[in-house]
Formats: C-alpha cells, structure tokens, sequence
C-alpha cells in the first residue's frame, strides 16, 4: 500500500509556511505565487493552524471583505488534522472525507515534515490502481 512517505518522496517535502502575525494580502499572495491552496500555521515550530482559501473566501462571506485586513490567526482553522509519514493514501482518504478537509501536514517527531493534498493523494491512488491493472494484465496475458 502506498504512503504518505512515497506522496512525499514524489512531490517533495517543501511546505508553505507562516506565523499567524503575517497579513492576510501577503498569505494569499504568496499562495498564489507558487500555486497552492494552502499554508500551514507555524508558532515557535509548532504547527497551530491551517490557512486555506477555503478558511478566507468562508471568512469574507461572514463578515465581509474587510476580513483581508487581518491576519491570518485570525482567520486559520485551529484544530489541525495531521499525518505521519506511515499513513497510508487510504488513510489519508477516509480522514479527508469524514472531516471534510483537503489539506493534511505531515508531521513526525513534533515536526513538520510535508503536507498531502486531496490531489496528492487522488493521483497516488490512481497510480496504485494503474500498476494494480498492468500487473493483472500482464498476469493474464502471459507477458
């Protein structure tokens, strides 16, 4: 079964990061700059939040777009679901699911060590299930 550890050794480790004093504009800039939908919220080098696109465009809809002025403590989901590198893509999946997240930082020995997307591990599944099918067809066809 494929995991977390395999997601990252594919993607990379590299986490966008910042501390809850940083402003919102900035935050979502430098999303945008390298194409990602969210940031993990780090404190002392502990992770205390999450910051999503999903947490801002909620946020604006709430209280209006006044909201950008904030920070992003201001606007970060608090409580944190994470993984650790052993976690396996099905895992990862019915965790996205039953709490309805996207976004899950890896974290091991007390520190961040990467993050999954819905995306990750949509492809990691596909992936799985394609070499699942080449193996059954090779099987079956004698090559």
């Amino acid at each position: 079964m494929i995991t977390v550890k395999h997601i990252l050794r594919t993607k990379g480790n590299a986490v966008l990061s910042a501390a809850p004093t940083v402003p919102v504009r900035e935050a979502l800039t430098r999303m945008l700059d390298i194409n990602v939908g969210s940031l993990v919220v780090v404190q002392d080098g502990r992770v205390i939040g999450l910051f999503t696109e999903r947490d801002f465009a909620r946020t604006v809809a709430r209280e209006g777009e006044s909201s950008v002025l904030g920070t992003v403590g201001d606007i970060m989901s608090g409580d944190v679901l994470y993984v650790t590198p052993d976690a396996t893509i099905d895992q990862c999946m019915a965790l996205m699911t039953e709490r309805r997240t996207r976004h899950l930082p890896v974290i091991e020995n007390d520190e961040l060590v990467g993050i999954v997307s819905i995306g990750d591990v949509v492809k990691a599944l596909i992936e799985d299930k394609d070499f699942a099918i080449d193996q059954l067809e090779r099987y079956i066809s004698g090559r």
